[in-house]
């Protein structure tokens, strides 16, 4: 039985396409696995990021140590695919030329097709899960038609494509019969859901849908762009249970020239008024975000706004990335990086001190709450779960000692005990 290891680098969305590679290869009787640190594969598949510097600088070390195993006979075969090897191809053909071929995001097929001579269309909803059974990542769409400032991801990924809503349905009841119970839904912008199908956004339809289907008992929706954010999906959200009160919206900054500079499309008024519609609606919302500071003429005065802006919206959960250049992007061609590297470091950290307290002050007040938290793992003595308010792998997570025997997917009702700035601890009841 041939063995193929595929390497997967970068987002989540990258995680659904090799668990669809998988999935083809182990249909046709091949021995797959997923990340595995021993590269003795008969195949080994690097599944890249290209959106950052450090994300190029890990998927590019992680192909160099794959091309000298390749060299030394481990493995026999080496295929890079992903974001990185679709935007520098040529260029990573010239300087490793011990991969065997590489193949960009828009022909991950190709590299079944180069193992298998086809690539088998009806296996299309089939995958080969990589996460925990109990929750599994649906990407509803490619690319992006935002075209923000800073983001190569329109020139890698291209411009936003749905995937058809009755294919969707049918992967997440393929998943949920495979024990999936919480469904991520993902895509580049996901509230742009259907307007290139349908001429119309349909992500509210989407998850009314995906709300029917017997097993699935959370969805969970990332990647919300805030510019025309549609009302049916903030009724939908509220309205439904089985959809966790918990959104994953990226702001990158609140100062309205930064806004305009980073062609975001939305001011600082729409932002806090889509803050304020989403609250009111969905009292209990855990809203996560991400900031990006340093951006072309970033002043003192637009970061003293947007310290305003973190310390008053109190996020529950929030990130912070420092401005790196992107070749080929509008800031890069248009703009200068003029704020200083250190500057740019400074700037994260304060945002991330301030969000620390607003994090344990938030969690302190939830000491003695009832949640209902599902199980991802076992860790010494405790029993590592997350609530609906909390995404795997980014966010918090609450540790529960107890003698009961509970296995990964488990929904158990618990009391929040004690709290720390980015876990809880909790006791069933």
């Amino acid at each position: 039985m041939k063995k193929l290891n595929i390497i997967t680098l970068g987002c989540a969305k990258n995680v659904v396409d090799s668990e669809r590679i998988l999935a083809q290869l182990a249909y046709a009787g091949w021995k797959v696995v997923h990340n595995s640190d021993k590269l003795d594969a008969d195949v080994v598949v690097i599944n890249t990021c290209g959106f950052i510097g450090d994300a190029k600088e890990e998927s590019i070390n992680m192909i160099l140590e794959c091309a000298e195993a390749r060299v030394r006979g481990d493995i026999k075969k080496l295929y890079v695919i992903g974001c990185l090897s679709q935007r520098y191809r040529d260029e990573l053909r010239d300087e490793i030329p011990e991969v065997d071929e590489f193949f960009g995001v828009r022909d991950i097929s190709e590299v079944v097709r180069e193992l298998l001579g086809e690539w088998r269309h009806e296996l299309d909803t089939e995958r080969v899960l990589s996460t925990p059974n109990h929750y599994a990542y649906l990407k509803i769409s490619e690319g992006c038609n935002w075209g923000c400032g800073y983001c190569a991801i329109p020139l890698i990924r291209g411009r936003h494509v749905s995937v058809p809503m009755e294919q969707l349905l049918e992967e997440a009841q393929v998943l949920a019969r495979k024990g999936v119970k919480e469904l991520i839904i993902i895509a580049q912008d996901t509230t742009y859901y259907g307007m290139d199908l349908y001429g119309e956004r349909k992500l509210a339809e989407l998850l009314r849908q995906l709300c029917t289907i017997d097993g699935i008992e959370w969805i969970r929706l990332h990647y919300a762009y805030p510019t025309s954010f549609p009302d049916d999906v903030i009724e939908t959200m509220a309205n439904e249970p089985k959809i966790c009160k918990y959104l994953d919206i990226p702001f990158q900054h609140i100062s309205d020239s930064q806004l305009r500079s980073m062609h975001r499309g939305i001011d600082k008024k729409g932002t806090y008024e889509l803050i304020r519609r989403l609250r009111t609606a969905i009292p209990d919302i855990a809203i996560r975000t991400t900031l990006l500071v340093g951006y072309p003429g970033e002043t003192d005065q637009d970061f003293a706004e947007l310290l305003d802006f973190v310390r008053e919206m109190r996020f529950e959960r929030l990130g912070v990335f420092p401005y790196s250049e992107e070749e080929g992007t509008y800031s890069a061609e248009n703009l200068t990086d003029d704020v200083p590297p250190e500057i740019k470091e400074s700037r994260v950290d304060t945002i991330m001190e301030i969000q620390g307290n607003i994090s344990l002050e938030n969690n302190v007040n939830r000491v003695g709450r009832i949640e209902r938290i599902i199980i991802d793992s076992k860790e010494g003595d405790y029993h590592i779960g997350r609530t609906q308010y909390d995404s795997p792998e980014v966010d918090q997570e609450i540790l529960v000692k107890t003698a009961k025997k509970l296995k990964a997917g488990d929904f158990v009702t618990v009391r929040i005990t004690a709290a720390e700035q980015y876990d809880l601890y909790a006791e069933p009841i």
